[in-house]
C-alpha cells in the first residue's frame, strides 16, 4: 500500500482537539440541574438505552473522521512489473584433470580447490549460459553451454582424475571448448583454460588451437596453477601407505599468454587457492552481462472505500445526535 498525498495525515492532529472537547462537554462542563431532597427513589429506574447513545456519537464522529482522512491521503496499489533484457555471454571452463592435479600446493590439493572456486564462479554469473570439458591425454564436454546452473554444479562435482587416459592434452581441451561455442549466437563467447602443466600429448597444437578461437570471436583467459619450484605430492605406497615427494612444477607460461594474447584474454599464474579465487574474480569483472531493466508500475486507487465508509458513520453518528439523544455536540 503506498500513498499519494500522504500530507494529509497531518489533520489526524485534530483528533485530540476533538477528543478533549467530547470530553468537557460530557463530563466537565455544567448541565442543567433540578433539586430534589432524595435521590434514593430514582436509582431503582429502569435504564434507558439512549442514556449510552449519547456516548456513541462523538466515537462515530472520530471514526468518520479517521476514514475521511485516510481517503484524502488517496491509498493506492501498486503493481510493478520488470521487464529484463540481458546480452549474454556463453562461457566455457576447460579443465585439466590429469594426474598431477594431486599435488598438494593448494588446499587440499589442485582438483579440489579447482572444483570448488569454478562452482563460486558459476554461482556468481546467474545470466550466462555456463559449460564444462575436462582433458587429460584426451578431452570431452561434462555439460554443454546451459543456463541450467545446477545441472552444471552437480556434472562439475562429478569430474576427478582417471575419467581418460592420462597426459596433457592442452590443445585438444581447448579445441573442445571452441568447438562447443563456435556456433553459438551469443554476443560474447569465453573459454576459461586451467592447467597445472605443459603439453604433452593429444593431435592439435595449443597455438592452433589458440588460432582457430580467435577466428570464431573467442576470448580465452588461461590459467596456470601450481607453486613456483616444487610441490608435494602424494604417492600411496602398499607397504609403507602414503608418502610425499617433491615434484617439479612446470607450466608453458609462454604458450598460455600467447594463446591469451591472440584471442583477446588475459594470462593469469595461480600459486594457492587466495590467488585463484582473485583470478576468478577479475574475470568475473572483466566479462560483465549488460541487463537493462524496464519497470513499470501500475497504481490502483483504493480511497473510496475509505471515503463512503467515513461518510456512512459520520451521517450515523448525525442521526444518532439528532434523533435519538438529542445532545447535540456543537451546540450550547
Amino acid at each position: 500500500m503506498s500513498w499519494a498525498n500522504p500530507e494529509y495525515f497531518w489533520l489526524l492532529l485534530f483528533l485530540p482537539i476533538f477528543v478533549g472537547y467530547v470530553a468537557w462537554k460530557l463530563f466537565f462542563r455544567k448541565q442543567p440541574s433540578f433539586t430534589f431532597s432524595s435521590t434514593a427513589a430514582l436509582k431503582n429506574l429502569p435504564g434507558n438505552y439512549k442514556a449510552w447513545l449519547v456516548y456513541l456519537t462523538p466515537l462515530l464522529y472520530v471514526a468518520a473522521f479517521g476514514l475521511i482522512v485516510v481517503a484524502m491521503a488517496r491509498p493506492q496499489l501498486q503493481n510493478t512489473t520488470v521487464e529484463q533484457h540481458t546480452e549474454g555471454i556463453d562461457i566455457m571452463l576447460s579443465i585439466d584433470i590429469s594426474t598431477s592435479m594431486k599435488a598438494e600446493d593448494f588446499e587440499p590439493n589442485r582438483m579440489l580447490a579447482a572444483k570448488e572456486i569454478a562452482g563460486d564462479f558459476i554461482n556468481n554469473r546467474r545470466s550466462d549460459r555456463i559449460g564444462l570439458n575436462v582433458f587429460a591425454r584426451e578431452s570431452f564436454t561434462v555439460c554443454p553451454p546451459t543456463v541450467d546452473h545446477r545441472l552444471a554444479l552437480q556434472l562439475l562435482d562429478t569430474i576427478d582424475m582417471g575419467m581418460v587416459r592420462d597426459g596433457t592434452a592442452i590443445g585438444v581441451g581447448l579445441a573442445t571448448a571452441v568447438n562447443r561455442l563456435r556456433n553459438s549466437e551469443a554476443e560474447s563467447k569465453v573459454i576459461i583454460l586451467l592447467t597445472d602443466g605443459m603439453n604433452n600429448a593429444g593431435e592439435v597444437d595449443p597455438i592452433t588451437a589458440g588460432e582457430i578461437a580467435a577466428s570464431q570471436g573467442i576470448t580465452v583467459y588461461t590459467m596456470g596453477i601450481g607453486t613456483r619450484g616444487t610441490a608435494p605430492y602424494p604417492v600411496d605406497d602398499p607397504v609403507f601407505g602414503r608418502r610425499y615427494q617433491n615434484v617439479s612444477v612446470d607450466i608453458d607460461e609462454e604458450m598460455l599468454q600467447q594463446i591469451a594474447d591472440m584471442t583477446g584474454g588475459k594470462y593469469f599464474r595461480a600459486t594457492d587457492n587466495r590467488e585463484m579465487i582473485e583470478i576468478y574474480e577479475e574475470i568475473d569483472r572483466l566479462e560483465t552481462t549488460e541487463i537493462e531493466e524496464i519497470v513499470y508500475r501500475d497504481y490502483e486507487d483504493r480511497y473510496m472505500n475509505y471515503l463512503l465508509s467515513g461518510v456512512l458513520l459520520f451521517i450515523a453518528g448525525f442521526l444518532n445526535e439528532r434523533l435519538f439523544t438529542r445532545s447535540p455536540l456543537f451546540h450550547s
